[in-house]
């Protein structure tokens, strides 16, 4: 215990290693973050503007959907304008409440993500599977309060990762990572983690898994209802209701999984990066 009492440092700023210190992949990475970053903040903004101007759009789906392009525009901002900077940067560094505040932001709007993928599931499932009772139950209320209820799980959740990431004593500031990421942070700890790891998981399952679980659920009913329509129009117009969302929710959740779910051969943290 002294010992390392005698090893822990304390942090008023952190270095961020990055993804590669070859100036060339440096400025290649910063050129096509930068075109990917641009396109999503284009996007979004184009879809909130145009849901708000359009009145036939002010319907429960596009309400999920301009909340979803909210908090993506949110998240986006959190972490790639100052990913860009470090990129060509010759000093990697944060200060140490700004690392808390990214994790914190980031991590709770990942998983409001999440929580609204599986709220826009639902509101499918009620459309497709009862639409004669869809107006009456998907109404201004509920929706806002599915909205809400997202937010605050999310964020629930990242309070809770943050504050126990942060509490604990470090033993250097150098984290191998671009941005403040829980696992990262944590591998500068001076004591054991076991505990933390665990929660980290059954935190990962909870808003990742769960969602995930409740998606497929609710489109195996929709899958349902669609093999008993006889009209190949209808199913075409049913598909093409639904595909968008579920791309979205085989790439954030599938990328998600592989990332931080499925167990990994070998702790590489280049691999994980």
């Amino acid at each position: 215990m002294g010992q390392e009492n005698k090893n822990q440092t304390w942090v008023s700023e952190f270095i961020l290693l990055g993804i590669s210190s070859d100036w060339g992949i440096q400025v290649s990475l910063f050129v096509l973050i930068l075109a990917m970053y641009l396109v999503t903040i284009v996007g979004n903004t184009l879809i909130l503007l145009l849901i708000r101007l359009d009145s036939r759009l002010h319907t429960p789906m596009y309400f999920f959907l301009s909340v979803l392009s909210f908090v993506d525009f949110c998240y986006t901002n959190s972490i790639i304008p100052q990913m860009l900077a470090h990129l060509i940067s010759a000093r990697k560094s944060i200060p140490f409440y700004s690392c808390v505040l990214q994790l914190y932001v980031s991590l709770g709007l990942c998983g409001s993500e999440f929580f609204l993928l599986q709220a826009m599931a639902y509101d499918h499932y009620m459309a497709m599977c009862h639409p004669l009772y869809y107006t009456v139950i998907m109404h201004g209320e509920l929706c806002l309060g599915l909205a809400a209820g997202c937010l605050v799980a999310g964020f629930s959740n990242s309070l809770m990762e943050a504050i126990i990431t942060f509490q604990l004593p470090l033993c250097h500031n150098v984290i191998n990572h671009f941005v403040c990421e829980t696992l990262a942070v944590l591998q500068l700890t001076c004591v054991d983690i076991s505990f933390n790891k665990v929660t980290v998981a059954i935190s990962g399952f909870l808003v990742i898994m769960l969602p995930c679980s409740l998606v497929l659920f609710s489109y195996a009913y929709i899958i349902a209802a669609i093999l008993h329509i006889h009209s190949t129009q209808g199913c075409c117009k049913v598909f093409g209701t639904c595909a968008s969302h579920l791309t979205v929710v085989c790439m954030c959740f599938g990328a998600t999984i592989f990332t931080y779910l499925v167990p990994q051969l070998a702790s590489l943290a280049e691999e994980e990066k």
